[in-house]
Formats: structure tokens, C-alpha cells, sequence
């Protein structure tokens, strides 16, 4: 729970108060003069007019620049950023030929396979030639080849599961299986922090949905003692089934899940458990294999496992691990394997070799390298953070640590001053976050090297004085050789 200081909090709310009522305000001049104008629509309704889009037009088109910086290089440590302008107050934006070198601190790139990899690009290349981009097929028509089912049993055999089963995207992924796995009659009890996906998925499988606090044990079981008593909605009838979502790594927060304890709950009240490892999968653990691993969990108790591809393997899709006999039902009944075009070849490739590297069978020690330099660079950064004065989130060993801003006024000028200073970052407000509480949100690689987050932190360090975000007091500074050292490999 974020605990927003009083002040904060009131200026939070007045600047938030005050865009809404100018935004208010040119609205409604906005329809005086549009009223003497004739109009194109010809009896139709505005499809984008109104409260829709009123935070669109009168607050993010203000910042946007912000948000979806165009790149023109692999999301690799260093990235180019492509320069762009405005002519109408930052309604539109124009690329330029011109781009910005500048440190990746926004990339899910953890384990650096994003970029050229010496053991895996040559086998994607050579992939590539031999079964092109895409099968343009769904799974169950032309498109399982020989590297989807090589693919499947790799990731079985890594996460520590019977079977696997594949997608394209990662996000279809939990938006596609949980309607599968639970329906009308059923109960989906989910973690109030539980990602986009999670929340369309239990949405649309037509069950009952409950939710029960960020990461709080004691919470479930009050929520699944109350609803396994009161029963279905009207008929009172037992439950068809109890799921409980949760996430290895919350991407917003990095936080790890409490996943000992809400295992303990699951096991007493017979509730299956769905675990979405999209940020944790191959970024933690001593050989990469996940929340599981690094709290000591045993995946048998786990019902579900599912995990993404665009993080720690540098590729694309989703994937969920779990019995034979429900990896063999998905394959009957889940859309995205029925009806959407199967991963591609390459980044199938690109998954393989990626977790061969992690588990030392390319025949080095990278892969071990890496997970203890993402691990290292991990508590270095969010520790060097926490003395100079930032409000971090997250737990130690999580790549994923946002820096709390707050006000309004705050995200553009964070952003924008990190770029100035060739710093690249992410920063996040409403509706991915609650309207109070934007944040950047930073991630580190094991591709980052010491002297880069040195540079970042001194650049952090001059901007969160400039505007403002050092919301406790910095740690006297100690002599540099008491300061932490990440070790060069």
C-alpha cells in the first residue's frame, strides 16, 4: 500500500482539478463555435466527442511527446530515439531523420538477448531461411512446425511442468485462456493489481469476479472463506470452480508475489492457482526459472503457469505450462491456438536458444553471468536510488523499479529532462495507474554495465532535484570506495 504524503497529495489533486476545469472550459467553447459550423455527420453520433475522449484531448495530448518515442536500433542497452516536433501544440507529432543516442532504462530487455546474441542470432537467421517469417496458418492447420513442438517441450522441461503450450502474443495469452479455463458458475478471485489482460480474460469468461488486496494472504482467505460460504450469486449454490490469479512480478509495482502463503491459502480452500510469470519468468531465480524458484515454491503447486517471451527471451508470444490433460484441452477449445496465426518460426528460434544460453547448454557460462548481473545491477540501482532520496517500489531482486512522481506537472518534466540529458525512461499515469500515483517506471538489464548506471544515477539524481521528486532525505554521501561495486564479468 503507498502511503501519498498529505501535501503531495493536496497538489496532486489541485493540478489534476485544474486541468480538468480549463479542459472544461475550452470544451465549451469548443461546441459554441462548432454549433455555427455545418456539420459532416449527417445524423450520426460523434464516435469520439465527449467524456470518451475528454482525458485524451485535454490531458495526454499535452504530454504526449512523452509516450511512444519511436527507435531506430535494437532495444539494447543504448538506443537510438528518433527526434520529433510539433507545429500545433503537440496535437501531432512529426518524426525528423535525426535520432538521439541514448541509455535504455524503459526496455523489458533484462536478460539483453534483444539485441545480437552471439549463440542465438545465427540459429534465427538460419531459421528464418529455412521456414520464413511466418507460417500463415493458426496452430491446427499449417502452423506447428518442427519448432513450435521442440518449443513447447523446452519450455515444459524450463518452468518444471508436464506440458506447455505456445502463442503469438502474450497478451492474448491470459486475455484468451482464462474464458477457457472458467465460466458462468465459476469464480475468479484476483489480485486488485493484477495486469490489463488478466482483468479483459476474467471479464469476458463470464464468471463471478472478486478481488481481494494487492498481495495480501490474510485478505484472500477473508474473500474466499466469505464467497465459498455465501455461494453463487442468487441461487446460492456451490461454486463450479475457484481460480486465483496472481503475478509473479507486478509490472507496475515490482513487487514480488507473496506466492508461499497464497499457496497455503489455495491448498486449504481447494482453489486452483494461475500464476502470470510475464515479468519474472528467466529475470529471477538462481537459474532463471521464476518466482517459484527464487521463493522455493514447487511448481506442482502451481495449476497454472503462464509467462511471456517479450521479456527475459528477447522474442514474442505467451505461454502456459500445467498437466497434460489441460495443455491437451487448450489445444481443443483456446481460440488463440484454433484461430490465430502460430508464433513465428524465428522467434521460436530466437526462445530456444535464448533458454539454452540461460541453462549453460550453448556450452558457456553466459547465461549464469547474466542472471547474476541482472540481479546485481537490480538491489545496486533501487539501493543507490532509495539514499538519494527517491521514493522506490518493489522489492530487492525485481528488475522493475518505479519512481514515484505523483503530480501531473511532474511526468513531462521528469521525462523530458531525462531526455535532454540522453537518458531514455518510461513514465506512466492514469489509466495504467491510479490518477494519483504516475510514476517512471525504470527496468534494468543485465546489458547495462557500471558505468551506465552511474551515468544514470547522476543524471536521476540532478533532475529529481530539479523537479522536484525527492520526496525523503538523502543518505550522506560516503567515499566512493564504500559505495557498491557490481562486479565486471
Amino acid at each position: 500500500m503507498i502511503t501519498i504524503p498529505y501535501l503531495t497529495a493536496l497538489t496532486t489533486y489541485f493540478s489534476y482539478g485544474l486541468l480538468f476545469a480549463f479542459g472544461q472550459l475550452r470544451d465549451f467553447f469548443r461546441k459554441i463555435f462548432d454549433w455555427w459550423r455545418s456539420s459532416n455527420l449527417q445524423g450520426y453520433a460523434p464516435i469520439c466527442l465527449g467524456l470518451e475522449d475528454f482525458y485524451i484531448r485535454r490531458l495526454y495530448l499535452r504530454i504526449q511527446d512523452c509516450f511512444g518515442r519511436p527507435i531506430s536500433s535494437a532495444p539494447d542497452a543504448w538506443i537510438d530515439v528518433v527526434e520529433r516536433y510539433s507545429n500545433d501544440n503537440n496535437k501531432t507529432l512529426k518524426r525528423t531523420t535525426k535520432s538521439s543516442r541514448c541509455l535504455n532504462l524503459g526496455s523489458y530487455n533484462y536478460l539483453g538477448f534483444a539485441a545480437s546474441d552471439e549463440y542465438c542470432t545465427p540459429r534465427v537467421i538460419e531459421s528464418l531461411k529455412r521456414f520464413s517469417p511466418s507460417t500463415c496458418s493458426s496452430r491446427v492447420d499449417g502452423g506447428t512446425t518442427t519448432l513450435h513442438n521442440e518449443l513447447e517441450a523446452c519450455v515444459a522441461s524450463f518452468v518444471g511442468k508436464p506440458a506447455a503450450i505456445v502463442f503469438g502474443m502474450g497478451y492474448a495469452t491470459n486475455s484468451a485462456i482464462l474464458p477457457v479455463l472458467i465460466g458462468k458458475g465459476g469464480l475468479i478471485i484476483s489480485d486488485s493489481l493484477n495486469h490489463n489482460s488478466i482483468v479483459n480474460g476474467a471479464r469476458g469468461s463470464g464468471a463471478t469476479i472478486r478481488v481481494f488486496q494487492h498481495n495480501t494472504p490474510a485478505h484472500l482467505e477473508k474473500v474466499l472463506r466469505e464467497q465459498i460460504a455465501e455461494g453463487q450469486p442468487r441461487t446460492h449454490r456451490p461454486w463450479k470452480k475457484i481460480i486465483v490469479v496472481v503475478e509473479g512480478i507486478y509490472s507496475m509495482e515490482g513487487v514480488l508475489c507473496e506466492l508461499p502463503e497464497i499457496v497455503a491459502v489455495c491448498k486449504k480452500y481447494k482453489a486452483y492457482i494461475y500464476l502470470d510469470e510475464a515479468h519474472s519468468i528467466g529475470a529471477i531465480g538462481k537459474t532463471g526459472r521464476g518466482v517459484c524458484e527464487l521463493l522455493g515454491v514447487d511448481t506442482t503447486d502451481v495449476d497454472v503457469m503462464m509467462g511471456t517471451f517479450t521479456k527475459s527471451f528477447g522474442s514474442c508470444g505467451g505461454y502456459i505450462a500445467g498437466s497434460e490433460e489441460l495443455i491437451q484441452y487448450l489445444k481443443y477449445t483456446c481460440p488463440a491456438h484454433l484461430y490465430a496465426t502460430s508464433i513465428s518460426p524465428p522467434a521460436a528460434q530466437q526462445i530456444i536458444s535464448a533458454i539454452k544460453v540461460i541453462l549453460g547448454e550453448d556450452g558457456s557460462s553466459r547465461g549464469a553471468q547474466k542472471l547474476a548481473r541482472i540481479r546485481e545491477n537490480s538491489n545496486f540501482f533501487r539501493s543507490e536510488l532509495q539514499k538519494m532520496g527517491f521514493e522506490v517500489l518493489g522489492d530487492n531482486d525485481s528488475p522493475i523499479m518505479p519512481i514515484m512522481l505523483y503530480n501531473p506537472a511532474k511526468i513531462p518534466a521528469f521525462s523530458r529532462e531525462c531526455l535532454k540529458h540522453k537518458i531514455a525512461v518510461v513514465v506512466v499515469a492514469f489509466p495504467a495507474t491510479p490518477l494519483l500515483l504516475a510514476r517512471a517506471r525504470i527496468c534494468i538489464s543485465a546489458s547495462h554495465t557500471k558505468e551506465d548506471l552511474l551515468k544514470a544515477l547522476e543524471v536521476f539524481s540532478e533532475v529529481g532535484d530539479l523537479v522536484g521528486i525527492k520526496y525523503f532525505p538523502a543518505e550522506p554521501k560516503k567515499p566512493q570506495q564504500e559505495r557498491g561495486v557490481i562486479k565486471e564479468d
